[in-house]
């Protein structure tokens, strides 16, 4: 597949074309998770930095504490040229309403670009949103009020973002994509291709796990027709990022061989979050465990340990180890053992943070 270059001749940041939308968006987006960490004046000065190296596509979501908030004023007075996504996961269309004017209040303005439903990853969630007078229906309701401009979908489930992708009533579908999880490069990417409907790429540093990111983008760069988000919290990432960006797009023997060893050291432990393992006979919540580590690093510790040792990991002690989850799991995935790493892991986290 053929490489470019993602700078310009001004040096910022390129951009691509988002199928569909017609939005002309740069390579590299901002995710909005990782700036609820630092305090409030570092995380708009994060903001504002990405938007001076020509970064003009941000995107976060209700559901993201306060990182519309923060981006809302990192961005007073320069929305002109930027273009706005955010999510919902609600499933009734009522919700979603409020969750789109929450938005738009906490953003400071009129009109969000691409408003996608958040995180569907099942059947049962997808019916829901496309339901009559469900949270699609709301949407389309807001765009012709010209509240929203595009709408896109989000999703952790091969089958459904490939059912979402050519369905036609999406104009973005966004997916996790690295070297690692690379799943979508056989038929997702293609069908939207095929389609027309922009791809985006969510988790290319495997949701803050794949701490490489020569390696993580260069591979990407073999995929000029996606435009990619990633979470930034400090200044000294997005530039580590635009410079692998800016230089040479193919990978030198070494970074081959690390590429290759990290996924050899990692694919065998590394969750996918396509749900496959779930429901648990005993209401564990499995998905959840297996990606402690990536929250802990992304999301901050005073909402974090807080909220997930009260309501998602006492759930836990239910498992009863029968193993029925590896069994169903298509990565032959270490569940039980990995489940007990991160808990243990949790625990050590929670009690350093003063949490315990």
């Amino acid at each position: 597949m053929a490489q470019i270059g993602k700078l310009n001749a001004e040096g910022k940041v390129d951009r691509v074309r988002l199928g569909k939308t017609e939005l002309m968006v740069s390579a590299v987006g901002l995710g909005g998770i990782p700036i609820q960490r630092p305090p409030e004046g570092e995380a708009i000065e994060v903001v504002r930095h990405c938007l001076n190296l020509g970064i003009n596509f941000i995107d976060t979501a209700n559901m993201y504490g306060n990182s519309e908030e923060r981006i809302g004023r990192a961005i007073a007075g320069r929305r002109e040229g930027l273009i706005l996504a955010t999510k919902s996961h609600a499933r009734e269309g009522s919700e979603l309403r409020q969750h789109l004017e929450l938005s738009l209040k906490r953003l400071g303005v009129d009109h969000i670009d691409l408003y996608q439903l958040h995180c569907v990853s099942n059947f049962e969630d997808y019916e829901k949103s496309l339901a009559p007078g469900g949270p699609l229906d709301v949407i389309r309701e807001a765009q012709a009020a010209g509240q929203v401009g595009h709408i896109g979908i989000t999703s952790h489930s091969m089958e459904v973002a490939l059912e979402a992708t050519k369905s036609g009533f999406f104009e973005t579908v966004m997916f996790p994509f690295n070297f690692i999880s690379d799943e979508a490069a056989e038929k997702l990417i293609p069908l939207a291709q095929e389609h027309d409907v922009g791809f985006i790429v969510m988790k290319p540093m495997g949701g803050g796990l794949l701490e490489n990111a020569t390696v993580a983008f260069k591979y990407l760069r073999r995929f000029p027709e996606t435009a990619i988000l990633v979470g930034i919290e400090k200044v000294e990432e997005i530039e580590e990022i635009i410079a692998v960006m800016d230089g040479d797009p193919q990978m030198t023997p070494a970074e081959e061989a690390e590429m290759e060893r990290l996924r050899a050291r990692l694919g065998t432990r590394f969750c996918r979050r396509c749900g496959y393992c779930q429901p648990c006979p005993e209401g564990v919540p499995i998905q959840m465990i297996m990606i402690l580590e990536s929250m802990m690093k992304r999301f901050p510790a005073e909402s974090f340990f807080p909220k997930w040792g009260t309501e998602i990991v006492p759930l836990a002690e239910n498992c009863a180890r029968c193993g029925e989850c590896e069994e169903k799991c298509p990565y032959h995935l270490p569940i039980r053992e990995m489940m007990e790493e991160h808990l243990t892991l949790f625990y050590t986290q929670r009690e350093a943070h003063g949490f315990a």
